[in-house]
């Protein structure tokens, strides 16, 4: 729900690679201070999107794959949480259990669902690259 540890993490690891260089695994947790196995499977996820690029061998590590100019924090999350969403009731994959007696949704989540565009709309208005730099 909302923004997990996870997803939080995954932004910090992004922003650890954001300059552009090859950093090890060990070199991005104590850079952001995430665990090795937390970090591993950010950056599977991250990988499996296409947001980081995994080097194998000695002198193996990660870089970023998609410029931090054109990376949000929405496309982040998303590839941690494809399903998030600021309640269950708007997973379209999920019955509500608050459903109307005609078998639409309650009346609270047509409200709810206008906030969830909001919140999405602002986790994309700016890049990292410009969050970072603090605009």
């Amino acid at each position: 729900m909302f923004i997990t540890k996870e997803c939080d993490y995954a932004v910090r690891v992004v922003r650890a690679l954001g300059g552009g260089e090859k950093l090890s695994v060990p070199e991005i947790c104590r850079q952001e201070n995430i665990t090795v196995p937390f970090a591993y499977k950010i950056l599977k996820k991250l990988q499996e999107a296409g947001i980081v690029k995994g080097h194998r061998g000695v002198q193996g590590g990660y870089t970023i794959k998609i410029p931090a100019s054109e990376l949000t924090l929405l496309k982040v999350y998303n590839a941690i949480d494809p399903n998030m969403f600021v309640i269950d009731c708007l997973n379209p994959e999920k019955q509500c259990e608050r459903n109307g007696p005609n078998g639409g949704p309650c009346l609270v989540h047509k409200e709810l669902a206008e906030i969830q565009q909001e919140f999405f709309a602002l986790l994309e208005r700016k890049s990292l690259a410009q969050i970072l730099a603090g605009e």
